[in-house]
């Protein structure tokens, strides 16, 4: 009885309503830096979900979903987050980044580090506290918003544009399934090429293995991923924890023993459902979610 009851709490907390009215908005209107063209795979986005006000918390998520840097898989690692995040009081905004084989770094990371700036800048009109905003990544999105967490910088005072003045760190991460690390044997080959390209300049991988790029300055972490996931070891998870224990940074990581790659939610797996409540304790723990 006591299990079903367990179930049946884990399934509420997760059910995806509908979401409310979503805007979406260029992150360069003027064109992005390097674009190679105007068309719909040159501009990248950012798509605004807010909770009723009723239960705003005031907190904010960028969510970058994944896809190996070749394609994003809007829905089920960003529009179904969003909705999430929205039935917890949490404003989402959700990032269509530039992708291989158009674009290798530095297009990806720019996409992703504008996105948190344009967020933070923008945070009043969203009724948002600038300093409860954080990133939400899955798989090689959760490479992005690693990288975002990890090579932050607080804003250029003198930029002529205001969104380019305000600081990239995000105030927390969630990191699902994530790409960590783009050298050594527990590297995603597909997102290490697609993010990378095929001649990066020397160090580059190293650079953004962010499990090397840990600081006490780096944000406090929740990670998710499964002892199963044959496409990106749980090794990358695991390093990048060990990472945040060594710089004395708040972390919390759960390994599952089964499940496989990009699960999402895990709204339709029974072994992995519990995941979402584990995040939401821990957000409702950090005062960002009602």
């Amino acid at each position: 009885m006591l299990s079903r009851l367990l179930i049946m709490g884990m399934i509420l907390s997760t059910a995806v309503l509908t979401a409310s009215a979503q805007t979406v908005k260029l992150l360069w209107p003027s064109g992005a830096p390097g674009a190679l063209g105007n068309t719909e795979v040159d501009r990248p986005t950012i798509a605004i979900y807010l909770p009723d006000a009723s239960k705003a918390t005031g907190a904010g998520v960028v969510v970058y979903p994944g896809g190996g840097y070749e394609h994003l898989a809007t829905e089920k690692e960003g529009t179904k987050p969003a909705e999430w995040l929205n039935q917890l009081g949490v404003a989402a905004f959700v990032v269509k980044y530039r992708l291989g084989p158009h674009y290798h770094y530095p297009a990806e990371f720019e996409d992703g580090i504008r996105a948190m700036r344009y967020v933070r800048y923008n945070a009043k009109d969203y009724g948002i506290s600038p300093d409860e905003i954080g990133v939400w990544g899955f798989s090689a999105g959760g490479h992005m918003a690693s990288s975002v967490g990890t090579h932050f910088d607080s804003g250029n005072p003198q930029a002529s544009d205001p969104i380019d003045r305000v600081s990239s760190r995000p105030d927390f991460m969630i990191l699902a399934y994530p790409v960590i690390t783009l050298t050594g044997p527990y590297a995603h080959e597909g997102s290490m090429q697609n993010f990378l390209g095929p001649n990066p300049a020397p160090g580059l991988a190293e650079k953004f293995s962010n499990q090397l790029q840990v600081t006490p300055k780096t944000p406090p972490t929740f990670l998710f991923c499964t002892d199963a996931d044959t496409t990106v070891p749980a090794e990358n998870s695991i390093m990048f924890f060990d990472a945040l224990r060594r710089n004395h940074v708040p972390g919390e990581l759960h390994v599952f023993e089964r499940g496989p790659h990009g699960t999402g939610l895990a709204q339709t797996y029974p072994e992995l459902s519990i995941w979402p409540k584990l995040l939401e304790d821990w957000l409702r723990l950090r005062g960002l979610a009602k």
